[in-house]
C-alpha cells in the first residue's frame, strides 16, 4: 500500500501540471511580480516566502543538484519547496520537467523515503489535486470513521471554487465523478452516506449576505432535529448543512445559541458516543471554524499510542497555506502548549524538518 501521494501509479494519474500554467516564465520573481507573488499568500498561512524569490529555473536546477549525486541533500529541498506558494512550486515543476524530462514528483519518489517523503510529495501537489487524491484515498480505507474527516475537510474547509477544482482534478485522475464515487463507497452507509454525498457535490455561492429570519427558521429546525429528535443528519439538517453559504451558516448558528443557550458544536459534542453528531460537529467546524477542527486533527495524531503520520502530515500540509497561525492559537489556547513543541515530541529527522518548515515560527 503506497503513503499518500508517493506511488508512480498515483503519480501518473496527476493531471500535468503545464496544461494548469501555460504561461509559465523562467524569468526571476523579482520587484513587483515577487510582492504580487507575496500577496498572494493568505495572511494565516504560515509558511515564509523570500522577495524576490529565485526564478523557477534557478529552483529547479537547484534541486536537481540536491539529488544528484552520492547521496540526496533532503535540507536543500526543504529550503526551496518549503519555501515556495503553490503557484511557485507548480512553476518550479514545469521548469524542472522541461529541463530533465523527468516530473518533479517522481523524482521526489524515488529520492525520499518514509514519512518525508510522503511529506513533501503531498506539498509539491497541486492543492486541487491533492485533496483529489486525499479524498480518493479515503474512500479506500477501511477501520475508523476518521478518514470520513478528510472527505469533509475537502467539501467543507476551503471555498466553493477550490472544490470545484478538486472535483474536476478527481474526475481527471480517476475517470469517475468524486460524488458516484462516495455514493457508491460500501464504508459508509446512510444517513451519513447521503451526507457525505450532499457535501461534495455542493457549491455554495459567495458573497456575504445574510437573511436573518431564513437564520432564526433553520436554527429551530436545527435545534428539533439535534436536540429534541436526536436525528443529527435529519434530511432538514443536511439541507442547511450541505446548502448554506457559510455567512449565512454562521447566522444560523449564532441564533442558535442566543435561542437555546448552547453553542450547536457545544451540543453535539456533548453526544460523544453517536457517530453522527461526531460527522455533524465535524462540518460545523470545518464549515464555521476549521482552525478548531484542524487543532483536533494534529492532536489526535500525537496523543495516545503511536503517532497518525498520515493525519498530521495531512493537516499540517493543507493548512500551511491557509490558515495555519489561526490553527496554531486555536493549539495553544485548547491544549496549552504549541502545536511545534507537540511535533518535536512526536516527530523527527527531515520529516520533522518540512513539518516545522511548514507551521513557522511559534
Amino acid at each position: 500500500m503506497c503513503g499518500w501521494c508517493c506511488c508512480l501509479e498515483c503519480i501518473h494519474n496527476i493531471p500535468p501540471l503545464n496544461l494548469l500554467f501555460l504561461h509559465f516564465s523562467s524569468a526571476p520573481r523579482t520587484g513587483s511580480e515577487g510582492e504580487e507573488g507575496a500577496r498572494t499568500l493568505s495572511p494565516m498561512a504560515s509558511i515564509s516566502v523570500p522577495n524576490p524569490a529565485p526564478s523557477p529555473t534557478e529552483d529547479a536546477e537547484s534541486i536537481r543538484k540536491a539529488v544528484q549525486g552520492w547521496g540526496t541533500d533532503e535540507n536543500a529541498l526543504i529550503e526551496i519547496l518549503g519555501h515556495r506558494t503553490a503557484a511557485q512550486r507548480a512553476e518550479i515543476a514545469v521548469a524542472y520537467e522541461g529541463l530533465y524530462d523527468k516530473p518533479l514528483l517522481r523524482t521526489l519518489q524515488d529520492e525520499l523515503s518514509s514519512h518525508f517523503k510522503g511529506a513533501m510529495t503531498l506539498w509539491a501537489m497541486d492543492p486541487a489535486a491533492r485533496d483529489a487524491k486525499l479524498a480518493y484515498k479515503a474512500l479506500r480505507k477501511k477501520g475508523g470513521d476518521r478518514h470520513a474527516w478528510v472527505l469533509i475537510e475537502v467539501a467543507c474547509a476551503s471555498s466553493p471554487d477550490h472544490l470545484v477544482a478538486v472535483r474536476k482534478a478527481y474526475c481527471s485522475a480517476y475517470d469517475s465523478s468524486l460524488e458516484e464515487d462516495v455514493a457508491a463507497c460500501p464504508l459508509y452507509k446512510d444517513p451519513l452516506k447521503q451526507f457525505l454525498v450532499r457535501l461534495v457535490s455542493s457549491y455554495r455561492y459567495g458573497g456575504e449576505h445574510v437573511d436573518g429570519e431564513l437564520a432564526r427558521a433553520e436554527a429551530a429546525e436545527l435545534h428539533g432535529a439535534v436536540a429534541a429528535k436526536k436525528q443529527p443528519l435529519h434530511g432538514d439538517v443536511v439541507c442547511i448543512v450541505s446548502s448554506r453559504s457559510k455567512p449565512q451558516l454562521k447566522a444560523t448558528f449564532q441564533h442558535y445559541k442566543q435561542e437555546h443557550g448552547k453553542a450547536i458544536d457545544e451540543v453535539l459534542e456533548g453526544n460523544r458516543n453517536d457517530k453522527l453528531s461526531a460527522m455533524l460537529k465535524t462540518a460545523v467546524w470545518c464549515l464555521t471554524s476549521p482552525e478548531k477542527h484542524f487543532a483536533e486533527v494534529i492532536r489526535s495524531s500525537i496523543i495516545g499510542l503511536g503517532t497518525d503520520e498520515e493525519s498530521l502530515t495531512r493537516a499540517i500540509v493543507s493548512r500551511a497555506e491557509v490558515d495555519m497561525k489561526k490553527v496554531k492559537e486555536e493549539y495553544k489556547v485548547r491544549y496549552k502548549t504549541t502545536v511545534t513543541k507537540d511535533v518535536v515530541g512526536d516527530t523527527s529527522g527531515y520529516y520533522q524538518g518540512i513539518l516545522l518548515t511548514l507551521i513557522g515560527a511559534e
